[in-house]
């Protein structure tokens, strides 16, 4: 079988004037990439931690609401759509993933399958523990809090706490403790 001809997605290394949209008071620590920098809105007072990858992609957005901070070593991949809302705590470690390959039986590589793309939404308010792994299509309402390590495969109701893999509620915080 052919290989297809590799070719690189950039440095990574970006300019400021190259977002989409680049709120007042964003701080990028050192070590952040950042791949089509056209497709990323980020609003204000914005922090991005060391070593952080915003992996931007040739067609849909990824956006990150205002007042939001985001760990070390976190790695968004937006090809499906990424909104993140507004006053988001996300711990350093999180993946957040919005594109997978199709199953398509066993005689094709799933290297070589369908690309499919699914939305990934993180409500205002939230905050996601340190190394939680979010997959494609996932809606994680306003006000959620998931904890460490979990991995979120299903959507998660507002003001929800969710824990494990893979992730599920475990209350309400609405509810009195």
């Amino acid at each position: 079988m052919l290989m297809p001809k590799l070719r690189s997605h950039g440095t990574g290394v970006f300019d400021l004037s190259s977002f989409a949209r680049l709120g007042d008071g964003v701080v990028f620590e050192a070590g952040v990439l950042v791949f089509h920098a056209e497709n990323i809105e980020i609003g204000d007072y914005v922090y991005v931690g060391h070593n952080s990858i915003l992996k931007g992609y040739y067609q849909n957005r990824m956006v990150i609401g205002a007042n939001s901070w985001i760990g070390q070593q976190c790695f968004f991949h937006s090809a499906g759509g990424l909104i993140i809302g507004q006053n988001v705590g996300i711990a350093p470690a999180v993946k957040i993933i919005t594109s997978y390959h199709a199953e398509e039986g066993i005689e094709k590589p799933i290297l070589h399958s369908t690309v499919v793309f699914a939305p990934v939404i993180i409500g205002d308010d939230s905050d996601i523990g340190v190394n939680v792994t979010i997959l494609p299509g996932v809606t994680i309402g306003r006000g959620v809090q998931v904890g460490a390590g979990a991995v979120v495969t299903h959507d998660l109701p507002d003001y929800s706490v969710a824990v494990g893999v893979p992730a599920h509620v475990i209350r309400d915080r609405r509810e009195q403790l």
